[in-house]
């Protein structure tokens, strides 16, 4: 039996865009290329569109919603279902272009393709779950009918760190609440979102439900869409800065909107933790996806009284793990995504250690090709360092100490940002203490890994607006309409009733002498 190589899988990939069902090249010709972030070679060239090819995606998605809002639940549903068993069939095959294309290992890139056929499976069973409310209005004069529909033709902008989740994120609420869509995939990783787009249409999506556009003009493709009346949503997952552009952009057509944007996490470690417990959290909390990743922990918190010990033991993990290409069987940590945000990460290392910090594992460039960068600790941050302030991106963990919970939850809180935050303590009354201080949308008691299908994701602050996944996930793609049902008075038997409800005029005397207390005969 022949190995299937990423190249295999990517010559299978169109790389065209996706509009009105048929794939075809960019109005201009142009395309852009994909690279290997282990290797720096090109994988593949891919369409580049224009703003003419991001108006023709929305013609397409508008032309699409009517019929496509009419269609039952359950079809939907079925939809979607199929994309999720579709995916789990062919878990090989989008785990080496995930890892072509992104460079994070098999192993994640497996679990990834696991993690986004969830979101296709959970949302399939929401579907058939839109509801809505009858009751009497509060004067009796009318019925209240309300219901949910589409929202309508959706922009969805997804990052270049999970390229199945992110998109199988957006995508399943809005194929379950009636919505056409315009994705716009980053440009490090368009292929993984073409591929998901193949599955969809294979499970059945009509043509025009489902628009892809790939881009390295981002401003000028999406910029029009969201100044055209016809778009009335856009859902977007990356960096605060792009993020609040992108909420200036919208207002100008008052655009439903849900954000999930930049994160600083704190992780909190306890003097009472359990720290094999801590050390494992803090590895998958700061090194999955090679620590690009919103949730990833960006400053650690540890008490004065363990910080010694947990350091040592997080230093001893992170020395032990293997540099390589996200194919390699024995490696544990892939590239970064390129070459600036390589430089990125380490600038953020060097500052701090001009500023005083300690090295105690990593901060020194690999050789050769790729954009690694090694698992790095650094011990005495100084406060205000940019590394604290800012998203890091990358296998670095800062550390911090402090003495008491309100000295550790300021810091914790000490930010614009509220994505997630991390607790390891065993005693629950300071764990619930702690946790309902915390000012981010999700907490980590004791676990290193929130995201979950059945869970509300999204953060407070500067972290976002909205929440994607969980029983609220698809409330962001629907509308509520009210219908006021009007009541005429009843003309036919009224007195009737009127009389029923009269005092009682006779027999009033024998139920009164019937009340009263016996010694009072």
């Amino acid at each position: 039996m022949k190995t299937v190589t990423p190249d295999d899988v990517i010559g299978r990939v169109e790389k065209g865009l996706l509009i009105a069902g048929r794939w075809r090249p960019a109005t201009a010709g142009a395309t852009f290329a994909v690279y290997d972030p282990a290797t720096g070679r090109t994988l593949c060239e891919v369409a580049d569109a224009t703003p003419d090819d991001g108006a023709a995606a929305l013609d397409a998605a508008h032309a699409a919603q009517a019929d496509w809002a009419a269609v039952p639940p359950r079809r939907r549903a079925g939809i979607l279902r199929r994309a999720h068993d579709l995916l789990l069939e062919r878990v090989e095959e989008f785990a080496l272009l995930i890892t072509a294309e992104m460079g994070k290992s098999l192993a994640e890139s497996r679990a990834e393709v696991r993690y986004g056929a969830d979101y296709l499976r959970w949302f399939g069973e929401e579907a058939v779950r839109i509801d809505g409310t009858w009751k009497v209005s509060e004067d009796g004069t009318a019925r209240v009918l309300v219901t949910r529909q589409p929202v309508g033709p959706c922009l969805l902008i997804t990052p270049w760190n999970a390229p199945l989740a992110m998109p199988a994120r957006k995508i399943g609420p809005a194929v379950a609440a009636g919505c056409t869509m315009v994705v716009k995939p980053a440009p490090q990783t368009p292929l993984t979102t073409a591929a998901l787009a193949g599955v969809l249409a294979e499970a059945g999506l009509p043509d025009g439900v489902l628009n892809v556009v790939p881009t390295t003009q981002a401003a000028a493709v999406t910029e029009p869409l969201l100044r055209d009346g016809r778009l009335r949503k856009l859902s977007f997952t990356g960096s605060t800065p792009v993020g609040r552009l992108l909420l200036a952009q919208a207002a100008g057509t008052v655009l439903r909107t849900s954000m999930e944007l930049g994160g600083n996490a704190p992780f909190l470690v306890c003097e009472d933790a359990d720290l094999d417990t801590a050390v494992d959290g803090a590895m998958t909390a700061k090194l999955r996806n090679i620590g690009q990743a919103c949730i990833a922990a960006n400053r650690f918190h540890v008490h004065a009284g363990v910080v010694e010990e947990f350091t040592r033991r997080l230093t001893t993990r992170m020395e032990a793990l293997t540099l390589g290409p996200g194919t390699d069987p024995a490696t544990d940590l892939g590239p970064l995504i390129d070459e600036r945000q390589r430089r990125r990460v380490a600038g953020l290392v060097d500052e701090a250690i001009a500023a005083g910090a300690r090295v105690r594992t990593g901060a020194v460039l690999p050789e050769g090709p790729g954009y690694f960068y090694p698992p790095t600790v650094l011990t005495g941050i100084p406060a205000g360092a940019r590394i604290t302030r800012e998203e890091i991106f990358g296998p670095v963990a800062a550390i911090q100490t402090f003495t008491t919970e309100d000295e550790a939850l300021r810091a914790a809180n000490d930010t614009e940002y509220g994505l997630v935050g991390y607790l390891y303590t065993q005693d629950v009354n300071r764990a619930l203490r702690m946790s309902e201080r915390l000012e981010t949308g999700m907490v980590g008691l004791n676990r290193g890994y929130v995201s979950d299908p059945s869970a509300p994701f999204g953060g407070m602050k500067q972290s976002g607006i909205g929440r994607e996944g969980g029983n609220t996930g698809i409330d962001e793609y629907l509308e509520q309409k009210y219908l006021a049902i009007d009541m005429k008075p009843a003309t036919r038997g009224t007195d009737a009733v009127e009389d029923r409800m009269k005092p009682a005029t006779r027999g009033t005397d024998a139920v009164e002498d019937r009340a009263e207390p016996e010694h009072s005969r």
